[in-house]
């Protein structure tokens, strides 16, 4: 099975915030990168309950190269 295309994408928060996400990744058992992965998929999926589906063709259309990873 051929594995997903990875990207890295920096993330800059108050490091209040940033505490507060890894007291909640322990409790939960999840990784950092784990957890935001989840909030984000919990937040698209909110958005398209609420306001309906985003296009495929528009977001196939977003440009990634900033994020993409060369070192694989």
């Amino acid at each position: 099975m051929a594995q997903k295309k990875q990207f890295t994408v920096p993330v800059r928060m108050p490091e209040e915030l940033l505490r507060k996400l890894m007291l909640l990744c322990e409790k939960e058992g999840r990784s950092l990168n784990n957890e935001i992965n989840m909030l984000a998929r919990n937040a698209v999926a909110y958005h398209e309950r609420a306001r309906g589906g985003l296009d495929p063709r528009a977001a196939a259309a977003v440009d990634l190269s900033e994020y993409e990873n060369t070192e694989e």
